[in-house]
């Protein structure tokens, strides 16, 4: 979606009029970005059906027929040599190994109608069994033939960011403290083990984009709203400090398994909260000490990455925590993020790619990202949800 505002990104002028079009509301936690930034979609729409006549003979429907050969540049490039086949089957070979799949025979056909039938049975096998398998290349250099996998999680146009005056409040609420602290190591844990960026902090992205927000507040002409709104920022800044200090402290995660035991749930909210706390547990003692930027993409370290391809957001740009996800102050915020975010081509994931060229081949995966998003997710809605229906 777009978001059309008086506070544009990018360059940071002001302009002198403000031209807002239609805004789509934002998921809670979260806010959706214009639809062009989004990556790896793929076609849902299901091909228009053609009846034949109803006398017409459909023998053919039982028959079953090969994929049509669609050449592919790879294919193209590689020349017709005993070896060229040797090397794209041997790689081939490793990677079913690695992968667990068993492939379709397709040797006994002629060059290169074996390979390009190979390379679609191979496609398909992998979207089913790996949930976070993204593309398969065949690469050719001086030496020999190999295949590259790549293992994506695709985050579509989500941003996790993780609000703190919820959790600041719950604090201070008489009925919800044990909650609260239970929430304090969860978050502790992602602040120190995790390494989800603090909006506090200078290294931040969020940080500076408060930092513009006051900027514009202040160099603005004084209205009768000037003021509520530098109290709001000051209250932003404040709160997020007081938070910052409790995260900060270790003993939050010595206490983590005990505050997690000794929990009682009174209703469906605390319930909630002690399973977001239990995936949270679960994960800390399996990754100690892993970062949610284990598997951020690094194309230097890539030399078949396309050097041409778009910028892209980066992960720290759309995971942080942030003071709120509701009020004057967020709407803005979120404006000026998404007018940035549209300018840019795509989005950072975490991403491996593994080499099947004889080499030892990787054992890791994106279990940990799987989990650790789907815990971000049920945090914010928690948090948010505490804020905008508390009495």
């Amino acid at each position: 979606m777009n978001y059309a505002t008086q506070y544009p990104s990018g360059n940071y002028l002001r302009t002198s009029a403000e031209n807002t079009t239609a805004t789509a509301p934002t998921i809670g936690r979260v806010l959706t970005m214009d639809a062009k930034s989004q990556r790896h979609k793929r076609s849902t729409e299901r091909q228009t059906e053609i009846c034949t006549h109803s006398n017409a003979s459909n023998g053919f429907l039982k028959c079953g027929f090969l994929p049509k050969l669609k050449t592919t540049q790879s294919i193209q490039d590689c020349k017709k040599t005993a070896k060229t086949q040797r090397d794209f089957y041997k790689s081939l070979s490793q990677l079913a190994e690695h992968y667990r799949i068993e492939l379709l025979q397709t040797q006994e056909y002629s060059y290169p109608y074996n390979m390009a039938l190979a390379i679609w049975d191979a496609e398909t096998k992998l979207k089913q069994n790996n949930v976070n398998w993204d593309n398969l290349r065949l690469v050719q250099d001086s030496k020999k033939t190999f295949f590259t996998s790549e293992e994506r999680y695709s985050i579509g146009t989500t941003l996790y960011y993780i609000p703190i005056v919820p959790l600041f409040l719950m604090l201070h609420d008489p009925k919800r403290k044990k909650t609260a602290q239970l929430l304090v190591s969860v978050c502790s844990y992602l602040y120190h083990i995790v390494d989800i960026p603090y909006y506090r902090q200078e290294n931040c992205y969020l940080y500076w984009m408060y930092e513009m927000m006051n900027d514009w507040v202040e160099q603005d002409d004084y209205t009768e709203k000037t003021d509520s709104c530098i109290a709001e920022i000051a209250k932003a800044e404040w709160i997020g400090e007081r938070v910052e200090q409790k995260l900060f402290n270790r003993i939050n995660l010595q206490v983590f398994e005990q505050r997690y035991n000794h929990f009682k749930s009174r209703d469906k909210f605390d319930q909630e909260c002690q399973k977001v706390a239990c995936d949270a547990f679960a994960l800390y003692s399996q990754y100690p000490h892993e970062s949610i930027f284990r598997n951020a993409p690094r194309p230097e370290e890539d030399p078949y990455t396309d050097e041409n391809e778009s910028e892209t957001i980066g992960m720290e740009k759309y995971i942080s925590f942030i003071a709120d996800t509701t009020g004057w102050l967020y709407e803005r915020l979120a404006d000026s993020i998404n007018n940035e975010f549209n300018e840019y081509g795509a989005m950072e994931e975490p991403t491996i790619c593994k080499y099947f060229d004889g080499s030892n081949i990787t054992q890791t995966n994106l279990d940990f990202e799987n989990r650790l998003f789907a815990l971000l997710d049920e945090l914010c809605t928690l948090l948010y949800d505490y804020k905008t229906t508390r009495k």
